[in-house]
C-alpha cells in the first residue's frame, strides 16, 4: 500500500493528506438546516450533516491530493449514525481513488488488537463468508503496549497489502511528558523510532523503497524530526501539526529524504474549515468547499517552496 501512496504523491506532486475531522461548528448552516429538516435535530441529523460536508470537500480537493485522513473520534461522538457516516466517507473517498488513512490510534494486546486490525484493515469471518469492516488503507497505531499491540496489525497488513502509521513523536504540546523522557541516554521517542524501523523491515514491499509500517512525527517538533529521519531512513512519516497547530513549510524539510519522498503532511481544520479563516472569508459559507480547495493549493505551494529552498 505504501507504493500506491507514493505513486499518488508523485502523480499529484502533493505530499499532502487532508484530515477529515468534522465538527458541527465547522459545518455550514445550509447543510445543517437541510439535514435537520430531513432527520430532525438528532444524531442521525448530525451524521447526515457531516457526511454532506465531507462529500463537498472531497469533491473539491480529490484531484489535488493523494490521501485523506478521517479522525474516527469526530464521528464516534455521534454514536452509531456517526460511525455510519465514517464508513460512508471511507467508501466515498476510495471511490475517488484517494488513499484513506484511518486515524483511529488503536493499541491493545492479543485478540483485542487483532480484532481492531481485522475491523479496520482486514476481513471478518461470518459463517462461510468474510466481509471488510471499515476497510481503510492505513490506520494509526499506538505502540505503548509494545510489540503485542503492533504485530497483529502488521500481520493483517501483510495479508491485505495495507499499512500502518505508528505514533512516535506526536504534535501535541504535552507529548514530551513521556515521549521526551531519557532512557539509556536517549529520549523515549527515539527508542520507539528504532523499533518502528525494525518492524518496518518485516513489512517491506518486494519493490523495496519504503515500508508499509510508517511513523507519526509532529510538524511542531522539527528538530526531533531531523533525528528521527536518520533513525528511520526507510520509514514513511505522517506529519500532523501543519497550519492550525503552528507547523509551516519551512519546518517540514527535514522530514523528507533526499529523494523528495519519505513524508506526507497532514492539515485538518486548516483546510476543511478554511472558509472560517480571514484569508478565505471571501468565499463565504456557501462556497466552503472552494475555500478548502484554495487552502490545499496554498499548502501545496508552501511545501514545494520550502523543499526547493532547502
Amino acid at each position: 500500500m505504501i507504493n500506491k501512496l507514493i505513486a499518488k504523491i508523485q502523480k499529484t506532486n502533493a505530499p499532502i493528506v487532508v484530515g477529515l475531522d468534522p465538527m458541527m461548528k465547522f459545518v455550514p448552516k445550509h447543510l445543517k438546516n437541510a439535514a435537520f429538516a430531513e432527520f430532525g435535530e438528532t444524531l442521525e441529523g448530525a451524521a447526515e450533516a457531516i457526511w454532506q460536508y465531507n462529500k463537498g470537500i472531497v469533491d473539491a480537493i480529490c484531484d489535488l491530493v493523494p490521501a485523506v485522513k478521517p479522525q474516527i473520534a469526530m464521528y464516534e461522538q455521534f454514536g452509531i449514525p456517526g460511525l455510519m457516516a465514517f464508513k460512508k466517507t471511507v467508501d466515498y473517498c476510495k471511490g475517488k481513488d484517494l488513499v484513506v488513512i484511518g486515524d483511529v490510534k488503536r493499541g491493545d494486546i492479543g485478540s483485542t488488537s487483532e480484532a481492531y486490525a481485522v475491523g479496520h484493515l482486514g476481513k471478518v469471518q461470518v459463517g462461510s463468508r468474510s466481509f471488510y469492516g471499515f476497510d481503510e488503507d492505513f490506520v494509526t497505531v499506538n505502540p505503548y503496549l509494545g510489540s503485542d499491540g503492533v504485530k497483529p496489525f502488521m500481520k493483517i497488513c501483510q495479508e491485505e497489502k495495507k499499512g500502518i502509521f505508528v505514533l512516535v513523536k506526536t504534535s501535541n504540546p504535552s507529548s514530551g511528558e513521556f515521549q521526551d523522557r531519557l532512557i539509556d541516554g536517549k529520549p523515549l521517542y527515539e527508542h520507539v523510532g528504532e523499533k518502528v524501523a525494525l518492524w518496518g523491515e518485516e513489512c517491506m514491499p518486494k519493490e523495496g523503497g519504503y515500508s508499509d509500517v510508517g511513523a507519526v512525527v509532529g510538524a511542531t517538533y522539527p528538530e526531533q524530526g531531523k533525528i528521527l529521519r536518520k533513525v528511520m531512513p526507510r520509514t514513511f512519516i505522517l506529519v500532523p501539526g501543519y497550519g492550525a497547530q503552528g507547523g509551516k513549510g519551512t519546518d517540514l524539510v527535514h522530514f523528507f529524504n533526499e529523494d523528495g519522498l519519505g513524508a506526507i503532511i497532514n492539515s485538518s481544520r486548516g483546510i476543511i474549515a478554511a472558509y472560517q479563516q480571514e484569508q478565505y472569508a471571501k468565499y463565504g459559507e456557501a462556497n466552503y468547499a472552494e475555500a478548502s480547495r484554495a487552502a490545499v493549493i496554498a499548502m501545496k505551494e508552501d511545501i514545494a517552496a520550502a523543499l526547493a529552498g532547502r
